[in-house]
């Protein structure tokens, strides 16, 4: 019964009130008639006997005969000129509580700044939803089954943060969702929306791709790499493989640098056991027939050096798997080694469990995975931020989840995953989270610092194109 009122107060447009009272000042309860039809996620004021005006948000609701009961949080005191004082509340023993309307929703974007408009409120469609990009300086976790429209709102984010912020992104891009990041749509777009698109197709967008001609290559060189990254490649351990791992000491700078006809003869010449049993390692391997090697070429590590407004690494064309892994492993390292100069990046990692499993247990997976762990835990003062998109909460590495500050939740049928989702993001109210698996495409939840106060949104429209659309079943006519 309470899941129906909450439905079908969404698509109603009439004023509702309630009385509502709070002993602390930071929470209250409500009561009123079964009419009145709050949802959790409402904004509402409340006007206490004394005439302040506060805005609130529902958190829970019951039925109680004819009665809908509930609770929910002050989040601020309205001021004259509309604004929302959210530094003090007031507790009160009676107040008149109703829909907060379009203009006082507003307020709650009053003192933020600048923001990011991603679409509208669900109860609230002609209400703009924003997050606040200065708290993208927290880990973000964004998650949603498939075909929920996780990757296409993900597209609108990142569209915002290219028009309304100057913070570098690279975008680990396992499907070609973003390689068209860099063509506006036009067709369908309004005047400002089309103003906008272009603007984007203005911006510093670098598409790296393998097997694409120069400067658009996307490649590693191995001399670049750590020698902790080098033996996780040709999967040498410093114990087990000790003579190889101490061949490969001095001789890292051969592998890489020559062409890949002369790397077996230049370690076969040194004519030593261990130096045979390298070569017959990477030939086994395949390493050397890898097109990822820059062979001095430009570098991935080049490109993000320079800090384009995006960098794109398309990792779904290389011929080998672990050839992506070598990517990620050669951007993150780079990224970590040059950490004290704190330049701040946005590192989008799509599909992230690919890179952040818990389960994948190759050295060179597990050398991914250690790294982004350490990011999670110690990258945020240093301006290295995540934001991690996914199906499943159980997919990425516990460690890396309980340090997102900010949640984007989209459709969600698991009992499984919002039980986990709710044990990892405390602050956000479970009756919100109970939401997500009668939410339809292309809505979410969220919560966390980038927003005012946790948000059912509808995401908006993509400006530029979406390069991994759905295939369309093929119909006879």
């Amino acid at each position: 019964m309470t899941d129906q009122i909450a439905e079908t107060a969404v698509g109603d447009i009439a004023t509702r009130s309630a009385g509502a009272m709070s002993l602390d000042g930071r929470q209250f309860q409500f009561s009123g008639a079964l009419a009145s039809g709050f949802s959790p996620g409402s904004f509402v004021t409340v006007l206490d006997e004394s005439g302040r005006r506060q805005i609130g948000q529902v958190e829970d609701i019951r039925v109680d005969g004819d009665s809908l009961l509930g609770s929910g949080r002050i989040l601020g005191v309205l001021t004259p000129d509309g604004r929302l004082n959210g530094r003090e509340t007031f507790a009160f023993v009676a107040a008149a509580m109703e829909d907060a309307d379009a203009r006082t929703v507003e307020a709650l974007y009053s003192t933020a700044g600048q923001t990011l408009p991603i679409g509208s409120f669900l109860s609230e469609t002609d209400v703009a939803a924003r997050l606040l990009p200065h708290r993208f300086n927290r880990h973000t976790f964004w998650v949603g089954q498939s075909g929920s429209g996780k990757t296409y709102a993900l597209g609108v984010l990142v569209e915002q943060l290219l028009l309304h912020t100057s913070l570098p992104m690279v975008i680990f891009d396992p499907n070609a969702d973003f390689v068209r990041l860099r063509e506006p749509i036009d067709s369908a777009a309004d005047g400002g929306a089309a103003a906008d698109g272009r603007t984007l197709g203005e911006r510093d967008i670098r598409v790296l791709r393998p097997a694409s001609a120069e400067p658009d290559a996307l490649r590693v060189r191995f001399v670049d790499l750590s020698m902790h990254a080098k033996a996780a490649v040709l999967r040498l351990d410093p114990l087990d493989d000790r003579a190889e791992y101490n061949e490969l000491v001095h001789l890292e700078e051969t592998v890489g640098t020559l062409g890949a006809e002369q790397v077996l003869p230049k370690l076969l010449e040194r004519n030593t056991d261990s130096a045979r049993a390298l070569a017959a390692r990477v030939e086994n391997l395949r390493v050397i027939d890898w097109s990822v090697w820059a062979l001095g070429h430009q570098a991935v590590t080049d490109v993000i050096e320079t800090r384009p407004d995006a960098t794109v690494l398309d990792l779904g064309g290389f011929s080998y798997p672990d050839e992506s892994l070598v990517v990620a492993m050669a951007v993150l390292d780079d990224l970590w080694a040059k950490r004290e100069q704190r330049r701040p990046v946005l590192l989008v990692i799509d599909e992230a469990h690919n890179l952040c499993s818990p389960d994948n247990d190759s050295p060179l997976d597990r050398a991914v995975r250690e790294r982004i762990i350490q990011i999670a835990a110690e990258g945020r003062k240093f301006g290295l931020w995540l934001l991690l998109s996914t199906q499943r909460p159980s997919r990425i590495h516990p460690s890396i989840i309980s340090q997102c500050d900010n949640l984007a939740l989209m459709k969600m049928s698991s009992p499984l995953d919002l039980d986990e989702l709710a044990t990892i993001f405390g602050f956000v109210p479970s009756t919100m989270l109970a939401r997500s698996p009668r939410f339809r495409q292309g809505e979410a939840l969220f919560a966390g610092g980038f927003v005012p106060a946790p948000s059912l949104v509808k995401m908006g429209t993509r400006l530029t194109r979406e390069g991994g659309a759905d295939v369309s079943v093929p119909i006879r006519p």
